[in-house]
């Protein structure tokens, strides 16, 4: 069972999430732009592919270092597919019509990270590893840290 996280523990995961989430951001745009200048690719397709690794990246490092999580991978990774099969065709849908506002292709795509990297932090923390944050080797080192210095 999990015992709730310190002030600094909770911090510390923002911060975490943060971090990965700009490695997976860089991800997506360089992906994005080779897809989309170098290939050609339509902005959706384009997107979509920049999308997927950057995803992949995100669930795996967040997943043992921000959550510390040992919960069913392939559990985890369909209720992050699940997550996805509402956030993608959302956030497809409203590129080209921004983009036909004459809104820069760019900017469409950083804010549409932002607004992922909002609802992914939230549905992960609060969802897919509810009950089960700080339950793989690193977290259970770092619990019982805590209860040897008498800070839980």
């Amino acid at each position: 069972m999990q015992s709730t996280l310190t002030r600094t523990q909770n911090i510390v995961q923002a911060v975490k999430f943060t971090l990965f989430s700009a490695g997976a951001g860089i991800i997506q745009i360089v992906v994005f732009t080779m897809a989309f200048e170098l290939v050609r690719l339509p902005n959706r397709l384009s997107y979509f592919i920049a999308l997927v690794c950057s995803v992949l990246f995100n669930f795996t490092v967040n997943r043992a270092f921000t959550f510390k999580s040992a919960k069913n991978v392939p559990m985890a990774m369909l209720m992050v597919a699940a997550y996805y099969a509402v956030f993608t065709p959302l956030s497809t849908w409203w590129l080209d019509p921004l983009v036909a506002l004459g809104i820069n292709e760019y900017i469409v795509l950083i804010g549409t990270m932002l607004v992922n990297f909002v609802t992914e932090f939230l549905y992960c923390r609060f969802v897919i590893y509810r009950g089960a944050i700080n339950t793989n080797r690193l977290g259970l080192e770092e619990e019982r840290r805590l209860r040897e210095t008498g800070r839980k």
